[in-house]
């Protein structure tokens, strides 16, 4: 393997995971990424799958079902997400609070939850001698549940979700944004219309009679799929899913909802006074292909090309040529049934949303006239090539990708074939999704301008219709929560109260390292695994915060922001590419004590970036520009 010898200029620690020998770039066609897995079916309908990674001795559990907001109705809505929080409450054997109190108890990484449109899963990382623990912790949540829901219970948790939507929608600044687009993007009998937290008037209607309808209609085996994947015996592990979630009924049969893309006959033009923004902000967003279709893969290209680096069209305009904003953002959200292409831009304060507007257009002439070229599309894909490995470099991102496929690609083979699909776009494709989707296309424009500042808004703009909370004290159920629940437990054909004992005791297998020091004092250490082909790697250099001259707080780190922002070969806009073109990232900070430069790059380019960060660190181009930018940034 080769040494870092471009590095032999400062006296520092150099620390790398790589997964390959060093060697020159290669197509990105050529990958042979590849995760090995098993899928079964119990009897009941419960998909399994199975990624053995006996890299460390600790396992990833996840519970994905296939229930999101989507699968509510007009008047019902929230419930997906109220039993994201429910599941961690309670459980017939576990107890009150049994999942969390085990987890610390095991040395879990914290038991959690998320839910989106169209599933919400439950997830955790144990010792693999925990492993039949969690497996039996996670039945419960399927099978030995529900019970264990009452009135008290049903009456506090509604009011965690309405605080929760008080703090994270209803009182912050652009928090209505997404439920004015989704509510005119999409028409009212379409699953998307409303926020995947629901309405507050829903949630205090809901009867403890709709949210175990829900639960019993939904929370079914065959509407869910068990992931593991980590360092277990295989035989064992299918032993323990079958005794646990082997006799859980199976539900009603879930039936597929069909694709369904909005059709916009008109372009909708809104505006809403903020009460917590600072800054006029408009985001225009368009109906899009749903995940995992051909079109999605080349919408995530055009939405990067046109917003990310320096030379992104928008930025351009916007940024450099106009100055009327500072971080344009474009991107493509697939979802299941339908996806959508947003672009957001807050504007420079008292700047008119409408000449934002014409700046918008002005960009997207540019890329009418010259589309993409193809040096920019294949850095892209590098990029991306770059995200899709990191998502896949702990035993828990595997987990969750394996059941994400499995759902909504209809395999979880898919895992495999997802990359392919990345590198396949061609400028051809781009062009394509840009003509169908965007260009002369209708879309929904939202002008959220401070209170007191509509004049800001995109001329002839209507009012959007947003539904503001009314405080009324005391209007809050009343609850005792040092009650405990009173129910029926569920029957089971052996004692599910008895907690299973821990396995064997976890075998820690501490990888090689191996070290050398070159000859001007230079230390390197290194890592290799062959999980994913991606190099991991940090430069740490003495001198940090504690080091600055009296009177000049901060410029340790204003010196390491300015590193990244071009050197004596590079504009920013340059160097910029030059490491999305390797799939390579670098960031530079300072602590109190050293400055350190991270990163990651592909395998296959790890020479070149090591080249490019020699480059960074001898040959720093210090931009006055740029100079002034960073301590603007700094300062607002």
């Amino acid at each position: 393997m080769k040494k870092l010898l471009c590095l032999y200029f400062l006296a520092a620690t150099f620390i790398a995971c790589q997964n390959e020998k060093d060697k020159e770039t290669t197509p990105a066609t050529e990958t042979d990424f590849k995760v090995e897995f098993e899928e079964y079916k119990l009897d009941n309908g419960l998909s399994v799958i199975l990624h053995q990674d006996k890299s460390d001795p600790v396992v990833a559990v996840a519970l994905t079902a296939h229930v999101g907001s989507a699968r509510e109705i007009e008047g019902r809505t929230g419930f997906a997400h109220l039993f994201e929080h429910l599941l961690f409450l309670e459980s017939e054997n576990l107890g009150k609070g049994g999942l969390d109190k085990m987890s610390a108890r095991v040395g879990g990484s914290g038991a959690n939850g998320s839910t989106n449109r169209d599933r919400t899963n439950y997830f955790q990382t144990v010792p693999n001698d925990a492993l039949e623990k969690m497996i039996w912790a996670e039945a419960d949540k399927l099978g030995y549940f529900i019970n264990t829901v009452t009135e008290p219970v049903l009456a506090k948790e509604k009011q965690v979700v309405k605080n929760e939507k008080r703090q994270s929608y209803d009182n912050r600044p652009y928090g209505h944004e997404r439920f004015v687009i989704h509510k005119n993007l999409y028409p009212e009998n379409h699953p998307y219309n409303w926020q995947v937290i629901g309405s507050l008037e829903d949630l205090q209607n809901a009867t403890l009679q709709d949210v175990k309808d829900f639960y019993n209609r939904w929370y079914v085996p065959n509407n869910v799929t068990l992931t593991i994947a980590g360092d277990f015996d295989t035989a064992e592990t299918k032993k323990w899913v079958d005794k646990y979630f082997g006799e859980i009924p199976r539900g009603e049969e879930v039936a597929p909802l069909e694709k369904n893309i909005p059709t916009l006959t008109e372009t909708k033009n809104l505006f809403y006074e903020d009460n917590f923004a600072r800054l006029p902000q408009l985001t225009l967003t368009w109906p899009a292909a749903a995940d995992y279709s051909k079109d999605s893969y080349a919408l995530h290209v055009l939405a990067t090309y046109l917003s990310e680096g320096k030379k992104a069209p928008l930025n351009s305009v916007l940024i450099d040529d106009l100055q009327l904003a500072t971080n344009p953002i474009m991107r493509y959200s697939g979802s299941e049934l339908a996806g959508e292409v947003s672009l957001s831009v807050r504007a420079n304060a008292g700047v008119s949303l409408d000449s934002v507007k014409a700046g918008i257009e002005k960009a997207f002439d540019d890329f009418e006239a010259n589309g993409i070229a193809e040096e920019d599309l294949e850095r892209i894909k590098a990029t991306q090539e770059t995200r899709f490995y990191n998502g896949m470099s702990s035993v828990l991102g595997k987990g969750f990708q394996l059941a994400h496929y499995q759902i909504f690609a209809g395999d979880p083979g898919y895992i495999n074939e997802d990359i392919k699909q990345i590198q396949a776009v061609t400028v051809e494709d781009v062009k394509a999704a840009y003509n169908q989707y965007i260009k002369s296309k209708n879309y929904i424009a939202t002008s959220f301008v401070p209170k007191g500042e509509a004049n800001l808004a995109l001329a002839n703009a209507k009012p959007a219709e947003v539904v503001e909370e009314q405080i009324v004290n005391g209007a809050e159920e009343t609850f005792d929560p040092s009650l405990a629940a009173a129910y029926e437990r569920t029957p089971s054909s052996f004692d599910r109260t008895i907690e299973p004992p821990y396995g064997n005791t976890p075998e820690l297998k501490v990888p090689d390292v191996w070290t050398e020091e070159l000859e001007n004092e230079l230390e390197i250490l290194g890592i290799e695994n062959e999980e994913v082909p991606l190099v991991n790697f940090a430069f740490t250099m003495q001198g940090g915060q504690l080091t600055e001259p009296e009177n000049q707080s901060g410029v340790a780190n204003l010196t390491a922001s300015l590193l990244t922002k071009g050197t004596q070969l590079k504009t920013t806009a340059e160097l910029e590419e030059a490491l999305d073109l390797l799939g390579a990232s670098v960031y530079v900070f300072a602590d109190q004590e050293n400055t350190t430069i991270r990163g990651n790059t592909l395998a296959r380019n790890f020479s070149k970036t090591m080249t490019l960060l020699t480059e960074i660190l001898l040959q720093p181009r210090w931009d006055s520009t740029e100079f002034e930018l960073q301590k603007k940034e700094v300062l607002t």
